[in-house]
This record gives C-alpha cells, sequence and structure tokens, in this order.
C-alpha cells in the first residue's frame, strides 16, 4: 500500500528526475532496478528526454504503463544540453510540489539500488544535498571499471577545487545526488552552464550559500553506455567555473551563476576607505550623523561605537540594519533625500554612493543643505584613472565587475580632477583629500606575509603617484559660507 501525505510516518514527497538521451536500450532496465521498498516512497518519477533520436520517450511511456509508480514523462523538443535537462526538470518538480529530488541517469551508470542511502539523510534533516561518491571507499572507483586516466583525473580535478573552495569533499564529479528542492529554489540555477559542468556549478553555489552536504559511496560501473562527455573540454570547464567563482568573490567579472549579496562589506582593513571615514570621526565630538547609502549598517555600527547617533538612508533594507543604526530611513536617492530624514546634522557620510547615481551634483547639494553651520560632508569614491580600469581601456578588454571601480552599478566615474570639480563648482571647500590603496583585505585571504609586502609597496606607489595608484579618494568638505548653491 502507498503510503500517503497524511502518513505521520511522512514527512516530505520524494521525487527521482531521470535525465536521459538516447537511453533506449538501458532506460527500462535502470528503472527495473529501483528496490521494491523504496518505490512505495516515490511520490513521482519525472523521465525527461532530451529530444533523443530513438525511442527513449516510447520505452518511458510503455515503462509508465507497467508500473505503479506515478510517472511524468517529458520529451524536450529541442536537445536542452546535460544542465538544461536537469533546470527542467528541477523546475518540474517544485512546480509538482515535491520537496526531495533525486537525480538518476537514465543509461544506468549509477546504482538506483543506492536510492535508500541517498535520500536517508534528506529525511532525517541532517543536509541539504547528498552526493554520491565513488571515491569514499578506497580502490573501489578502479575495481569497478574506471579508467586510469579518469580516475587520475577526477582526483587532480577535485583536489583543485577542493583547495579553491576550500571544501573537503572526496568526489566533485560523481552525477548522482539528492537536493532539498527549497535549497535548489534558492540558487540562481537559471544562469548556470547547460553542459556538463553544470554539477560542478551547482556544487559551487551549495557551498557559497551554506548548504549542508554530505556524501554517501556508491558503487563505480563502466559498461556498454555512449559517453558524450569531451574529457579535456569538461576539465577545462569545470576549472574555468571555479576560477569564475573565485573572481567574482573577489569582484572581478559579473557571472551571474555565482551568487551575489546586496549588502556592502565593511572595509576596515589598514587604509581602506572605511578605516579613513573613521580616522576622521575620531577627531570630532559625539554628534548626529547621516549615512547616505547605509547598506547594512556596518560601517554605522562602528560610528554609533564612536558615540554618535546614526541615521542611515538606504534605497533597500538590509536584514538587521535597524539594529545597527540609531535611525533608518527608506528612501530612493535618485528621488532625492527624503524629507523624514531631518536636518542639523554634525556630518553627512556618503561612503561609495555618489558613483551610483545619475546626478551626484544634486546629491551633494542636498547633503550639504542638511548640514549644522560647522557640519562637513565625508565622501569617498572610486578613481577611475587608478591603473587597472586604464589597462582594461588601454587592451581593449574593458567591462564590468562584481565590485570594486568597475562595479556594474556605477554610472559615474570620477578622478582627482573632476572629484574637485564636482565638489568646488557646487559650493564646496575640500578641506582634506585622502587617497586609499587597495583594498587587500578582499584581494587576499587572511594577513599573509606576501599580503603585508604587497600593501606597504601599494602604499609607496599610492604616497608617489595617487592619479595612478590610488584605489578611492576619501574626501572632506564644507559648504562654502554664503556661495552654497540651492538645489534644484
Amino acid at each position: 500500500m502507498r503510503a500517503t501525505a497524511n502518513d505521520a510516518t511522512r514527512r516530505y514527497k520524494i521525487g527521482v528526475l531521470v535525465v536521459a538521451y538516447n537511453a533506449e536500450s538501458t532506460l527500462a532496465a535502470t528503472l527495473d532496478r529501483i528496490p521494491g521498498d523504496f518505490r512505495a516512497k516515490i511520490d513521482e518519477l519525472i523521465i525527461c528526454d532530451d529530444a533523443s533520436s530513438d525511442a527513449t520517450r516510447d520505452v518511458g511511456l510503455q515503462w509508465r504503463s507497467e508500473n505503479d509508480i506515478p510517472t511524468t514523462v517529458v520529451r524536450h523538443l529541442k536537445n536542452l544540453g546535460y544542465g538544461g535537462n536537469q533546470k527542467a526538470g528541477y523546475e518540474l518538480a517544485a512546480q509538482h510540489g515535491v520537496d526531495i529530488i533525486v537525480l538518476l541517469h537514465g543509461d544506468g551508470q549509477y546504482a538506483p539500488e543506492c536510492l535508500p542511502e541517498l535520500v536517508a539523510p534528506l529525511e532525517r534533516d541532517e543536509c541539504d544535498a547528498v552526493f554520491g561518491s565513488r571515491l569514499m571507499v578506497p580502490g573501489s572507483a578502479r575495481q569497478g571499471g574506471m579508467p586510469l586516466y579518469k580516475y587520475v583525473g577526477n582526483r587532480i580535478l577535485t583536489m583543485v577545487e577542493n583547495r579553491l573552495l576550500g571544501s573537503d569533499l572526496t568526489e566533485f564529479h560523481s552525477g548522482y545526488r539528492a537536493y532539498k528542492v527549497a535549497a535548489l529554489s534558492q540558487l540562481p540555477l537559471q544562469h548556470n552552464t547547460d553542459g556538463f559542468d553544470f554539477d560542478t556549478q551547482i556544487i559551487v553555489q551549495l557551498l557559497d550559500a551554506g548548504k549542508r552536504i554530505i556524501e554517501v559511496p556508491i558503487p563505480t560501473y563502466y559498461g556498454d553506455e555512449i559517453c558524450y562527455v569531451n574529457g579535456v573540454k569538461y576539465a577545462r570547464d569545470v576549472i574555468r567555473d571555479v576560477a569564475q567563482y573565485r573572481l567574482s568573490k573577489l569582484g572581478f567579472g559579473t557571472h551571474r551563476w555565482v551568487a551575489s549579496t546586496p549588502e556592502y562589506a565593511l572595509k576596515d582593513s589598514e587604509g581602506t576607505s572605511h578605516t579613513v571615514i573613521l580616522e576622521m570621526l575620531r577627531g570630532r565630538r559625539p554628534g548626529r550623523i547621516l549615512d547616505v547609502g547605509c547598506s547594512g549598517g556596518l560601517l554605522a555600527e562602528q560610528m554609533r561605537a564612536l558615540g554618535h547617533y546614526v541615521v542611515g538612508l538606504d534605497s533597500i533594507e538590509i536584514p538587521e540594519v535597524r539594529e545597527r543604526v540609531d535611525t533608518f530611513v527608506r528612501g530612493d536617492l535618485e528621488e532625492g533625500i527624503p524629507t523624514e530624514v531631518g536636518a542639523g546634522f554634525d556630518v553627512v557620510v556618503a561612503a561609495d554612493v555618489i558613483e551610483h547615481v545619475r546626478r551626484p551634483d544634486t546629491l551633494l547639494q542636498q547633503m550639504a543643505q542638511l548640514l549644522t553651520p560647522s557640519g562637513e560632508l565625508l565622501v569617498s569614491t572610486p578613481n577611475f584613472a587608478h591603473w587597472y580600469p586604464r589597462f582594461r581601456v588601454a587592451t581593449g578588454t574593458f567591462g564590468y565587475d562584481r565590485r570594486g571601480i568597475l562595479d556594474e552599478t556605477h554610472l559615474r566615474f570620477f578622478t582627482a580632477k573632476t572629484l574637485r570639480t564636482l565638489f568646488t563648482s557646487h559650493g564646496l571647500d575640500i578641506t582634506e583629500l585622502r587617497h586609499t590603496g587597495l583594498p587587500f583585505d578582499v584581494l587576499s585571504r587572511g594577513d599573509t606575509q606576501l599580503a603585508r609586502v604587497a600593501r606597504r609597496v601599494d602604499h609607496a606607489l599610492v604616497r608617489a603617484r595617487p592619479t595612478l595608484f590610488a584605489y578611492q579618494f576619501v574626501v572632506r568638505a564644507k559648504p562654502h559660507r554664503g556661495e552654497m548653491m540651492v538645489a534644484a
């Protein structure tokens, strides 16, 4: 008797996604191997035929008619690729209310007999994903027929990927997996590749999201199934994926399959813009500060620790921001500073903000009008004349990045000259202009000897020629008495 959704022993709706391409000769035999006691737990079997040129779909329909597992057979009108086929299957599983989905290959390369072992940790809420590993048991992969060159390649790639990602998986390249559908729904799968490296990208996304992964040993089987994977291309693609991830986390590139966060990190290493702003504030008595573009309030939290009362303003509300500021106001800077923020501020801080708005001149004027007679503006912005964007332009490789000077959300760029002109032409006197170096807290892991040497060299270059080596400018400015322009 099939268990029902109301059965007290059942908590999750279980689905099995069978990806199949030209699997006419193997599909039915593979499905027949699903253990009898596990069949009663399957709420839906989804067979995705990726536009096969043989009778894979017909075999799937015939198997459905002969078995009592609720089965959906889908045939794509065009080939979506290995990754594209999975994306379509996971989307269908989510639409059908499946809670746990197991990926099973229709060619029989992965043992259906192991389905219970893959699902069990998910049913016990021990993890968000379970990977079948052929390398967990020493020697089993070779004994199961894995060719030596594939075994060596698998081990080397897995070692490199673990090193770059800080993980400790025994195998990255098994296609036998089970997932919580809720965990998959939190990943940007729609931006993943349609190729065979889809499996690598989904591992990276799970690790990046902090999801729990468990591995279970599975047997290795190599039969007469057709392999459609180009090994050299696959190796190149997975290494490229991991490199793209690492670069995206450093701020380089705009790879959509790598998740991003709307919250800006606190730049708290030596000589960074946030550190310089905090240094400038230490010379002031505690007062009222308006933090324009406060993001998650990490900088505001530091300013409050100095005794200041901080009003945070941003167009989005990051979780926990209200715990880090005294007052939070939500408002779109493109529409002007909301009246709810009030006035009479001793300091208005705009840390990495003016480059994000279409009219930075208007924003500067509005911020200046909120100051007390002795108040001042503290503004930081990137230096577009830094050697990095110069190099990108000169070599014809200009493009936007995830963060930094070429952040894809930047609408305006400034050099030292244009920044001075922006302030002075709108009735603001620059009383101090500081230059910061590269953000080594982002570019390096930990405070290593190499990072310390690189930081010292960079700081020396910034002092010698700031127009070329300064990463950011930090401006302290005051309205020129009697000449401050009125904002339109």
